[in-house]
């Protein structure tokens, strides 16, 4: 296969992956989602992780249908990440994609409960050492991976998930590390502690270097104390051997027969001695490579078990942690045509005090829903109304975010949920752009999916902010009624909920309400819809806050006549009751 033939890579990122890593390292890289080695061949780490998502997802990618959709996508990503134990699971995190069929969701949402299901008996202790073990070695490659599962196997964390890991021979785990670590030089240099005996041969080489570059101060030392040639031969032994403990026969080997002075002498022996020592470590050198080398050989079984569990053990906790954190649950997929959710949550604020859960759905469900304003079951598309600043956007984007995470395998934040798998989001943000151009591209990026025979998910938020009110709503209503035509599920948020009727008969209008102020003169919303009724925007409740606040006489003035315009009498309810809230 050439690489070229790789989504997203050209002749110029073909030629660098082929010049940096050759061409079979380089597709193997790919075909593992191994986003490291591309990165270390000099890709950046966005475009190694969008090419390997099309590289192992391509075939469901096309789910993203638009740019909301896929930074939504992105968003959801981003969280995950922020949970990954190592770098790699962070990498493996990234380039997961949503998935072709049901079965492999099903899989890949058994193994993520099951592994948050371990994770959260744990008690803190359990939990900071296996953070520790990941942590301390990760540094990538079979060395780290084999002494990652030698530290989770000392954690004594050996059930669910951690079971595999538990699994391995630990002895030869052991015996893997040695020779790793051993071969952990340049080519097949051996690296220090690998052998008692090359350690000694080397620190002797280097102490006979040092004493080589200073000849006059080891002349010096021992010619005081030797007046005959005999002598001062004795004393070289004994300042040699004492400097470095290399054996006197060692050093008398190495003395010259024909010098001439004492200089001469010492400095033919130190080099005489520096070759002979070099020569010892090259051959204790290769011995130890080779007795390595088999060793390595006979571990690489126990080395290859080691990396793919670790990596997948890390994934594992990653989305496990992730689960936990955001309180994810289990989707139900059925074969109807529905996305219903009990309860739901947006992940982007999770970390907001006092957030509404909601409940919501379109399409057939059978959801067990107590409460009085359940969603019914059957209308395929909802036009949703109401308050500005009521959540209707919010809810788009949860919906989106729950689609999303279920075909990609993973829990979703809601209490319960009914998915229907589709082939297409179209998940369109408000965006505050008045002109042709923007209406062109929307209407490109939102029809299309509409017009051949996938299952489509539609989410489009407020329409009529890219054209003129009168063309907007008949558009907006074309859009309904293709999405109804098509057989496809669709929320189309909306303030042209009037303009819009009569609506096809599968399709309803929900509302979200404005219930007043508060003491503080901020907006109170039940950001739960209400089912088959338009919402109220209730403009009196923000020009009451304005005429509250307004410190200038003549500003004041100017919003009590909007008040005037809006209904004065709503108006002075609304304070009047904004202020007998603050007396209770």
């Amino acid at each position: 296969m050439r690489l070229e033939e790789y989504w997203g890579i050209g002749p110029k990122t073909s030629e660098l992956l082929t010049e940096e890593l050759g061409v079979e390292r380089a597709i193997a890289a790919i075909e593992s989602a191994d986003t490291r080695t591309l990165t270390s061949a000099g890709l950046s780490r966005g475009r190694a992780t969008r090419i390997l998502r099309r590289a192992t997802g391509a075939e469901s990618m096309d789910l993203l249908a638009t740019r909301d959709t896929r930074n939504v996508y992105k968003e959801l990503l981003d969280l995950a990440e922020e949970y990954a134990v190592t770098a790699d699971a962070a990498d493996r995190v990234r380039v997961l994609t949503p998935l072709p069929t049901r079965e492999r969701m099903d899989d890949r949402l058994d193994d993520v409960l099951a592994a948050r299901d371990t994770w959260a008996e744990l008690d803190d202790g359990d939990r900071e050492a296996v953070l520790s073990a990941f942590g301390d070695h990760d540094g990538g490659g079979e060395r780290a991976a084999v002494e990652t599962a030698l530290a989770l196997q000392a954690t004594g964390v050996d059930d669910g998930v951690f079971e595999r890991v538990a699994a391995l021979d630990a002895d030869a785990l052991d015996d893997a590390r040695a020779a790793l670590a051993g071969l952990a030089g340049d080519g097949d240099r051996v690296g220090a502690g690998a052998d008692g005996e090359l350690d000694a041969l080397r620190d002797q080489l280097g102490q006979v270097e040092d004493l080589a570059a200073s000849t006059p101060d080891v002349v010096e030392a021992i010619k005081d104390g030797a007046r005959r040639p005999d002598e001062f031969q004795d004393a070289l032994v004994r300042h040699v051997t004492g400097e470095t403990g290399i054996e006197g026969a060692r050093v008398r080997d190495a003395m010259p027969e024909g010098a001439t002075d004492a200089r001469d002498f010492v400095d033919a022996a130190l080099r005489e001695l520096r070759r002979s020592l070099g020569t010892a470590v090259e051959e204790r050198e290769d011995a130890v490579a080779a007795e390595l080398s088999e060793a390595l050989e006979a571990a690489e079984p126990t080395i290859d078990a080691a990396v793919s569990a670790v990596g997948d053990l890390a994934l594992s906790v990653s989305l496990a942690r992730f689960a936990l954190a955001y309180d994810l649950r289990r989707p139900t997929f059925v074969d109807r045509d529905t996305i219903a959710v009990k309860r739901a949550r947006n992940l982007a604020l999770a970390d907001t005090e006092g957030v509404q859960p909601v409940t919501y759905a379109i399409g057939d469900h059978t959801l067990d829903i107590d409460r009085a304003n359940a969603p019914p079951s059957g209308d395929r598309v909802a036009v949703l109304t109401g308050a500005n600043s009521g959540g209707k956007t919010t809810l788009l984007e949860t919906l989106c975010q729950v689609q999303l995470l279920a075909q990609m395998g993973l829990p979703v934040p809601a209490e319960a949920a009914e998915v229907g798998i589709v082939d297409t989001v179209v998940f369109h943000r408000r965006h505050a752009s008045f002109n042709a151009g923007v209406l062109e591209s929307t209407l490109r990026s939102v029809v299309p999916p509409l017009s051949g025979d996938d299952r489509t998910l539609m989410l489009v938020d407020e329409f009529e902010a890219i054209t003129e009110p009168g063309s907007a709503a008949n558009l907006l209503h074309g859009l309904v009624t293709l999405t109804v035509d098509r057989a496809a599920l669709g929320v189309f948020v909306t303030h042209l909920a009037a303009d819009l009727e009569p609506l096809p008969d599968v399709a309803r209008t929900d509302g979200i309400f404005a219930e007043g102020l508060n003491q503080d003169l901020e907006l109170q919303v039940d950001y739960q819809p209400r089912f088959g009724t338009v919402g109220k925007s209730t403009p009196e409740f923000i020009v009451s806050r304005l005429v509250a606040n307004a410190g200038d006489p003549v500003e004041r003035s100017g919003f009590e006549t909007l008040a005037q315009a809006v209904g004065e009498e709503a108006v002075q309810r609304t304070l009047s009751d904004a202020m007998w809230s603050g007396d209770e």
